[in-house]
């Protein structure tokens, strides 16, 4: 017999039992992860987030579960369902709360439905349903989900995409000279020049895992991560404990471009390894020189990449500037259940209108490749 439980807290659950739940290759479902989250300040209740995780259990053994959320508002989300609660509004309903299941802050596509046989994903689905209902949510989220997942979501679960920018290595780039060779004249030298400027300004750069990095390291990349928050005028939600807690519980998943100049440490791009992807996150600056950003954010991931064997390359969310630099248009996928039947049949109109947008854009980005030829 199955039992469903929703837990308000990774803390007492051991990692070992949730981390058997999946193949190890994507960090942002790992225990340490999300539980790290939970456990230093970076989800408050004040904020949109409370834990509220669906697990299945047979006795005493957890079988399947899904990292989700009860939220407030839709901060820190990067699948924007702004204009949904304006339509709940607009009819005198409360769009939240809603159930999010995903990552936070964490637009990285990933497992969702953490289990090994598809029946217990899909009564993680219907359990999930369920106990919306008996909160009386608005609705049910799934952000991000792997592309297997995404195909296997029965219909009333509503389906949307958006673009993000992927580097993928199609296995014949061995560095970063034969990454350039596949480029046409004008983006290669683009490139070569973005990358000259900031070695003639006597930028050095360190490629700094968790289990290398000092104190001074971190702080200086949390300072980093700061400062880009405070400069587009967004409130922070990472900590520097966080941070701490990463580079020991995570110790060769987080890995730090960090550039320095003159002595000091100018700037750093923080990022998370997978099994055979680099996750970009966040980054930050403290001086202005022309190519630091694009050298720091880009340019040393794509070489981190080709050295260590990684095949993909996510930077984060947005940026059709990414082009220019081997980043293409990739379709990401999120999967939306509501529980009022007439909004659910407007939105699925919404979501279909909006499908054929998002892949005609698409299809017009493909004109913009600075490769040579391009399958």
């Amino acid at each position: 017999m199955i039992a469903v439980r929703f837990l308000s807290s990774l803390a007492d659950l051991p990692a070992p039992a949730w981390d058997a739940l999946h193949d190890g290759r994507n960090p942002f479902v790992s225990h340490a992860f999300l539980h790290g989250l939970e456990a230093h300040g970076c989800l408050r209740g004040e904020w949109g987030w409370t834990p509220h995780h669906a697990t299945l259990w047979d006795g005493e053994l957890l079988v399947a579960a899904a990292p989700g959320y009860l939220k407030e508002n839709s901060h820190g989300e990067f699948v924007f369902d702004h204009a949904w609660a304006h339509a709940y509004a607009q009819h005198g309903l409360d769009y939240y709360p809603k159930w999010l299941g995903g990552v936070p802050y964490s637009p990285v596509t990933g497992p969702r439905l953490l289990a090994s046989d598809h029946g217990h994903r899909t009564l993680l689905l219907t359990s999930i349903q369920d106990q919306a209902l008996r909160l009386n949510l608005s609705s049910a989220h799934i952000n991000f989900p792997t592309p297997v997942e995404h195909a296997g979501f029965p219909v009333g679960w509503l389906p949307r995409i958006d673009v993000q920018y992927h580097w993928r290595n199609p296995g014949h780039w061995c560095d970063f000279d034969g990454f350039l060779a596949d480029f046409d004249h004008k983006h290669r030298k683009n490139i070569r020049q973005e990358r000259a400027k900031v070695q003639r300004a006597g930028v050095t750069f360190r490629t700094v895992h968790g289990d290398e990095a000092s104190e001074a390291d971190l702080q200086a990349m949390f300072g980093f991560y700061l400062r880009t928050f405070r400069e587009y005028g967004n409130s922070p939600a990472l900590t520097l404990q966080f941070l701490q807690h990463l580079a020991t519980s995570l110790s060769r998943n987080l890995v730090m471009f960090l550039a320095d100049h003159e002595g000091r440490t100018i700037a750093g791009a923080l990022c998370l390894r997978g099994g055979d992807t680099l996750y970009g996150r966040y980054w930050g600056a403290e001086s202005v020189l022309p190519g630091l950003h694009f050298e720091t954010c880009y340019y040393q991931g794509i070489d981190y990449c080709l050295r260590e064997g990684l095949k993909i390359f996510e930077p984060g969310a947005q940026g059709e500037h990414k082009i220019a630099r081997g980043f293409l248009p990739t379709f990401v996928y999120s999967r939306h259940w509501i529980a009022r039947p007439d909004f659910s049949a407007a939105l699925a109109d919404w979501c279909g209108e909006e499908a054929l947008a998002v892949r005609r854009y698409a299809l017009s980005l493909q004109a913009h490749t600075p490769f040579k030829q391009c399958d």
